[in-house]
């Protein structure tokens, strides 16, 4: 019966240290996760929120809000799946605890019939029959080896005790850790959930008093989309007037829609695909405002808007920067916006719209992280944004899967 609760105290063991270590890794993770979202919240704070007085616009308010809120939805998500976790690791570590103390309790009563045994016969009389009652010299020798087996067994079996002992004691120490850890991790999501409480009541206040201008503000969020589409119409243009000039020459195979690239391109697209997820952020500092894809509007939920990249915002006078190394392929100016860059990369593009100040021209080559402008600020508004936005040949790409943690 001891030997099978034994077996099962170690089954247990072994399969609850392999759960542990699972939880570990994916603890490690959120942890990550959490301090990042953390990080992200400072630098909304520092460059969305740092200037109220400035702040003319009740529209990027509420934008800037939906930003906040957004990445605080997200921490309290990964900080719940971390309490989870712990919660899980705590379960764990008790049915540890109690399988070590079981076992502890087995070699401690064995230990105290083997004492009790021994003082039974401990005199160094006893020993002395026990040896001269052998019926023969190897009947002698092996009683005496057992004797040394018994003494060395019996101080083995102390020394365990006294290990299983200090391994309980790390055991227990590590469970209030991760009790305190569960307490503090709750007791800051509640932190943030009251600050997201509060700022959702603060935004929503900010909508009932634009919602007598829904109208207008449909109209003029239509006629931004309409900009953004015709510069996205004439950045597709520009494009394929490259992909059919390199169609031109004799060199590589190439098409309608494909660059022809030269043997120096080719090397080009392979680093930048190669780099896939490490690019750097074409601002040294930012948040990003508005994701990729089509989405509904922040402010007016009835109306949804399609982006062809990312939107980063930034402080006023920052520097915007090539992605990677290559070619300024087109200066793109257009009637109603602020300046576009686009740089070839082999057969990728990187474009960087409202640049207030340029420090390139078209055939320039660049390197990674070389500045290439500087950000266009928006004085009615307080706005200090850049779009960017990544193709291969003509096929847009969502920036987040290429851009290091964005």
């Amino acid at each position: 019966m001891k030997l099978n609760l034994l077996l099962l105290s170690f089954f247990w063991i072994g399969m609850g240290t392999a759960l542990c270590q699972n939880i570990n890794t994916r603890q490690q993770e959120l942890e990550t996760q959490r301090l990042r979202l953390n990080k992200e919240i400072k630098q909304i704070n520092d460059l969305l929120f740092s200037n109220k007085s400035t702040r003319k616009n009740i529209i990027v308010e509420v934008e800037n809000l939906q930003v906040k809120l957004n990445v605080r939805e997200e921490l309290i998500k990964v900080t719940n799946s971390q309490v989870n976790l712990l919660t899980r690791k705590i379960n764990i570590n008790e049915r540890n605890i109690s399988s070590h103390e079981k076992e502890l309790g087995f070699l401690k009563e064995d230990y105290a019939k083997m004492i009790k045994n021994s003082y039974a016969g401990k005199s160094f009389q006893s020993r002395l029959m026990f040896l001269f009652s052998s019926k023969d010299f190897f009947q002698a020798y092996k009683r005496i080896q057992y004797l040394k087996q018994y003494t060395q067994y019996r101080r083995k079996q102390g020394i365990i005790i006294g290990e299983k002992t200090q391994l309980l004691q790390q055991l227990n120490n590590v469970l209030i850790q991760e009790r305190q850890k569960q307490v503090t991790l709750i007791s800051q999501n509640k932190e943030v959930q009251e600050k997201l409480k509060k700022e959702r009541i603060s935004q929503q206040s900010l909508i009932i008093s634009l919602k007598k201008k829904e109208r207008n503000l449909s109209l003029q969020i239509s006629k931004k989309e309409k900009l953004a589409r015709t510069i996205d119409k004439e950045i597709d243009r520009l494009i394929r007037e490259a992909i059919a000039a390199s169609n031109k020459s004799d060199v590589g195979g190439g098409g309608k829609e494909f660059f022809k690239l030269t043997p120096e391109a080719k090397l080009i697209s392979a680093n930048f695909e190669a780099n896939r997820g490490r690019l750097p952020w074409p601002l040294e500092k930012g948040v990003v405002v508005q994701g990729f894809g089509r989405q509904k509007h922040p402010v007016v939920k009835t109306t949804t808007i399609q982006s062809n990249g990312v939107t980063i915002a930034t402080t006023p006078s920052s520097n915007v920067r090539a992605v990677f190394e290559g070619e300024v392929m087109s200066i793109l100016t257009f009637k109603g916006s602020n300046p576009s860059v686009l740089i070839r990369h082999g057969n990728y593009i990187t474009v960087y719209k409202n640049l207030g100040e340029l420090y390139v021209k078209k055939g320039d080559k660049v390197k990674s992280k070389q500045v290439i402008g500087e950000v266009f600020t928006n004085q009615q508004t307080g706005k200090t944004e850049v779009q960017f936005s990544i193709f291969n040949n003509i096929k847009v790409l969502n920036p987040s899967g290429w851009i290091y943690q964005m």
